[in-house]
């Protein structure tokens, strides 16, 4: 299991285009994705239940992944917040 905790830096935080990217994103892997904000758990290929955990500028996220290939599932989620979900 892969855990991770990211900051939001896209100025409007994870509303719904970045939510999609990141489930979109999340589900192209076998491996379980979880997202986790203030103890509230959803699916990582969830757009609703992303852009329902509130996630905005500032905030953490912590990202869960677990599975056989959890390495490249973190890989590319990782790119997305470093691109900052292309907003910038």
């Amino acid at each position: 299991m892969i855990k991770k905790i990211f900051q939001i830096n896209n100025k409007l935080g994870l509303h719904a285009r970045p939510a999609a990217l990141l489930a979109q994103t999340a589900a192209k892997f076998e491996s379980k994705v979880s997202i986790i904000k203030d103890g509230q758990a959803v699916d990582g290929d969830s757009i609703l239940g992303i852009m329902m955990l509130a996630a905005e500028f500032g905030s953490e996220i912590t990202v869960m992944i677990n599975g056989k290939d959890e390495k490249q599932a973190i890989r590319k989620i990782e790119e997305l917040f470093k691109r900052k979900f292309d907003e910038e």
